[in-house]
């Protein structure tokens, strides 16, 4: 194969080249399934630590699912957030008047934007070269937490 800038490469140097090549079209349905929080490799930046927690991600034909369940230490109770969207067509999900999210991919992450009382939340998932699952969580007035799972 002829380079414009006149050098042949042989087929050997062209598979070495694209190997080395970040992937940025992977497949969307690898962060399918359930996920466990290690806590330990979290990182809170001073907000309320999460002792246990899992998410799961379903995309299926354009339809996603990201649920997620936590336990807070110090909390008696476990908090189930769950967000239903049909990224294809764009849709949101509402509940009630004061609680909206949409979620949708940008490239390889999937972005879980929510919207509670006019305070906007963003939940960036990324399949880490390790196949650890990273949640980035950025919200107004708080430092980014980085939340890392294994799969179940």
């Amino acid at each position: 194969m002829k380079v414009s800038t006149g050098v042949l490469l042989t087929g050997a140097a062209l598979v070495s080249i694209f190997c080395s090549i970040p992937t940025y079209a992977r497949d969307h349905s690898e962060l399918n399934g359930t996920w466990a929080l290690v806590a330990a490799k979290s990182d809170f930046a001073g907000q309320a630590v999460v002792q246990t927690g899992t998410v799961t991600i379903a995309d299926r034909e354009g339809i996603i699912i990201v649920s997620r369940s936590f336990v807070y230490a110090g909390a008696a109770e476990t908090f189930f957030y769950r967000d239903v969207t049909d990224s294809e067509h764009g849709d949101t999900f509402h509940d009630g008047k004061d609680l909206k999210s949409r979620t949708n991919w940008d490239h390889d992450v999937l972005k879980v934007t929510t919207t509670r009382s006019g305070v906007v939340t963003v939940e960036s998932y990324t399949l880490a070269d390790d196949g650890t699952l990273m949640d980035t969580v950025v919200s107004p007035g708080h430092a980014p937490i980085t939340l890392l799972f294994q799969r179940r």
